[in-house]
């Protein structure tokens, strides 16, 4: 059976994303794109390499009939998503691949993002995305609210640590570096070429980064008490792609041995052997995390690094590998393809 899919924010980097992988999608079909300010474009026309597909043309969200419509792939901007999300058809599943709906409580989210939610009782019943360790929720869920790319990745190398007990809660360091691509379409003066080019600055210092919202939500839910970690990405000139280096306190054959257990029938998490380090090229256009661990020259220290795609396993691909859950389709349909290399 074929499911019909609309992507609503279609012009962004997620969406063309979400095109690029539901077009080898067996179950799926995209029957509505929208794009606000390209409404009335062709796909081709905002992206030249979806130009072979055939797909419908860009229109505004009022103008798709939902009726016909199995399931609904936001990728709008952030804040946005709230007040769209409140319009659509009740019985309509969707997975939002922004921020709107990643934190329980409202008031996390208004100190994070500086704003009171808009839709506080569709935030009640929105199941947080991250595919591995929420799949029964995600199965039987109407929204589904996928995770902030940092997040994924540094989620990645600890959760099964936390669970485990193999670590200090209280010394974990999350040294990460991101692709421009993680800032969106937009214009931003420090992603012009001149500025970004051979350059690497850190940013989101000082504990302001908002994904540090979701550290703090998912680490204190799993430990039974507050957890903080101590965050600093950088942005590096990549175009896509993450890599989190994270710093421990505990025994390195331990670690490594959680995170084996964990993910040993994982098909989307690969583990390097012991000593050996991932890198962003790895993952590259996949739906894959690789993860690997060294021990440190000083005794009961270690150092985690996992890496993925933003736009893949960070969010789009993460949001099909859900919408699969949801439709009760085969987890893995649509996303098996292997790294893009060099």
């Amino acid at each position: 059976m074929t499911h019909n899919v609309a992507i609503l924010g279609a012009s962004g980097y997620t969406g063309a994303e979400l095109v690029r992988l539901i077009a080898g999608h067996p179950d799926l079909h995209i029957a509505a794109l929208a794009a606000d300010r390209k409404a009335g474009m062709q796909m081709r026309e905002v992206y030249p390499h979806l130009g072979p597909l055939d797909l419908p043309r860009l229109v505004t969200i009022d103008e798709i009939d939902f009726s016909q419509i199995d399931l609904c792939f936001c990728a709008l901007p952030h804040a946005t998503t709230q007040a769209v999300i409140s319009q659509l058809p009740r019985d309509l599943r969707i997975v939002d691949l922004s921020a709107d709906f990643r934190l329980r409580d409202p008031a996390a989210y208004e100190k994070w993002y500086g704003k009171p939610h808009a839709a506080p009782e569709l935030q009640k019943e929105a199941v947080y995305g991250l595919s591995e360790f929420y799949r029964d929720e995600i199965r039987g869920a109407r929204l589904v609210a996928g995770t902030g790319c940092n997040a994924a990745t540094g989620q990645f190398a600890l959760r099964p640590l936390i669970q485990a007990g193999v670590i200090d809660l209280d010394e974990i360091i999350i040294d990460l570096k991101a692709a421009a691509s993680g800032a969106g379409r937009s214009l931003k003066e420090n992603l012009l070429l001149a500025e970004l080019y051979e350059n690497a600055a850190g940013y989101g210092l000082g504990g302001k980064h908002r994904h540090l919202g979701e550290f703090d939500q998912e680490f204190s839910k799993i430990a039974g008490r507050p957890v903080e970690v101590t965050f600093v990405p950088h942005l590096i000139p990549a175009s896509r792609g993450i890599l989190a280096t994270v710093h421990l306190r505990g025994e390195a054959d331990q670690i490594d041995a959680a995170l084996r257990n964990a993910y040993e029938a994982e098909p989307f998490v690969h583990m390097l052997p012991f000593g050996s380090a991932p890198s962003m090229k790895d993952t590259r256009g996949t739906n894959m995390v690789h993860i690997g661990v060294a021990g440190d020259r000083r005794q009961g220290r270690a150092v985690v690094i996992a890496t993925l795609d933003n736009l893949c396993k960070g969010s789009s691909g993460q949001a099909v590998q859900n919408a699969n859950l949801m439709l009760g389709l085969k987890e893995t349909a649509g996303l098996t393809g292997v790294a893009l290399y060099p």
